[in-house]
């Protein structure tokens, strides 16, 4: 049984590169499709066999999304806020810095959050029942709070029309009937297509990129995006409709500014606790959180406290794995992406991802990317903050809560 676990662990890990790397190819997908064929492959292992495999895949991923957000701008749902400042510091040569401070906070929050699960097992249930009652108001406060924060007048007024209008976009987009990968063309015009065509229309070149083996990191700042991600991927985890990216937005009114270098950290931190903590609401709630968890949920039914002690221990194992490997491919990524022309690159990218919207989605799907990338511009052309375009996960999470 421990080498068929440790089999899982090393084929999750893989299986954690393809949907890491490549755009639009989701842990939810594959999760989903090994549910489908669980009836064949039960026949040659354990179903808690398949539940490692899962969870080791998820982990991996959650350390290897920054890197295609990072180097080609093309956005994972739980990443875009990282394609931002991660943009600015592959034009500053430091992409493999910019990865290497997600890895350092996915890696210290796994260990932490682990560490604290322990001692929230018996309250989860508690905060569950407590927080969900107001989580529309807390969301309505955090947003406002948001555009409030842009200086002036004007800038408040273009910053609360991008919230909005992202918002109702990302209404329409969700309520979509029978529309695949709705999130893919709606995030990857947002923030993936609206910062490439920026970057292309200003002849902005990738400079040669630095490998440094270290990272310098202000203390208190570096705590500070811990914590935040701990609590907010955690609370997050356990309620419905909420995941990595309106953890990000919560997370960032609650430590205050963080800079570049901190914000990376609260975001890889985030998003690998938000899926560790689905594991907690899996065995306290019996709710399954995302696509990975009800896949986990389907073929093992339920998790006992020693299988939930079995996934924790996986998270950790696949948790080390990942960062190397998160390693190595950044260095890879950096030493070719200066041999290629950023321009054919960028253009290869738009390309790319357009092809993938017209396969999930079809011609629904480029509608989507052509609107969604409009609305994506206008915050860098008026200068607000283009945070302000998570409107299009957080206002219908407003209305679940709400309505």
């Amino acid at each position: 049984m421990l080498l068929e676990v440790l089999a899982a662990v090393l084929l999750g890990c893989l299986a954690g590169i393809f949907t890491g790397l490549i755009p639009g190819v989701h842990i939810n997908l594959v999760s989903l499709l090994l549910v489908s064929a669980s009836g064949y492959l039960l026949g040659f292992t354990e179903p808690i066999v398949l539940g490692v495999f899962i969870i080791a895949m998820s982990i991996t991923h959650t350390f290897l999304d920054a890197v295609p957000s990072i180097f080609l701008g093309a956005p994972d749902p739980d990443t875009v806020l990282s394609v931002l400042p991660g943009h600015r510091m592959l034009l500053e040569g430091k992409g493999f810095e910019a990865v290497k401070l997600t890895i350092i906070g996915s890696l210290l929050s796994l260990i932490v959050v682990i560490a604290l699960i322990p001692f929230t097992l018996s309250i989860v249930p508690f905060i569950y029942l407590h927080i969900q009652a107001y989580m529309g108001w807390i969301l309505i406060v955090v947003c406002l709070f948001m555009i409030l924060k842009e200086t002036g007048w004007d800038k408040k007024f273009w910053g609360f029309f991008v919230f909005v209008l992202s918002g109702i976009l990302g209404i329409l987009v969700l309520s979509w009937p029978n529309l695949n990968q709705p999130l893919f063309a709606l995030l990857s015009g947002l923030f993936g297509l609206s910062t490439l065509l920026l970057s292309l229309k200003d002849n902005v070149q990738i400079p040669k990129q630095y490998v440094t083996e270290s990272v310098s990191l202000p203390k208190g700042k570096s705590a500070r995006a811990i914590i935040g991600a701990t609590v907010t991927g955690s609370v997050t985890g356990l309620l419905p409709g909420l995941g990595s990216a309106q953890a990000a937005i919560i997370a960032m009114q609650l430590v205050g500014n963080l800079g570049n270098y901190a914000f990376l950290v609260l975001i890889g931190g985030i998003n690998t606790v938000n899926f560790v903590f689905s594991l907690v609401a899996l065995y306290t709630l019996e709710k399954a959180r995302n696509g990975a968890i009800v896949a986990v949920k389907e073929i093992l039914k339920s998790i006992d406290f020693n299988g939930l002690v079995l996934f924790l221990g996986v998270a950790l194992l696949a948790g080390g794995i990942a960062t190397f490997l998160t390693l190595y491919l950044a260095k890879l990524f950096s030493r070719l992406i200066t041999k290629i022309n950023y321009r054919k690159l960028v253009i290869g990218v738009m390309l790319f991802i357009t092809g993938l919207a017209f396969y999930f989605s079809s011609w629904y799907g480029l509608l989507i990317l052509v609107v969604s990338t409009a609305v994506g511009m206008i915050p860098a052309l008026m200068g607000v903050k283009r945070s302000l375009a998570m409107g299009s996960l957080i206002l219908p999470v407003i209305l679940f809560f709400m309505l």
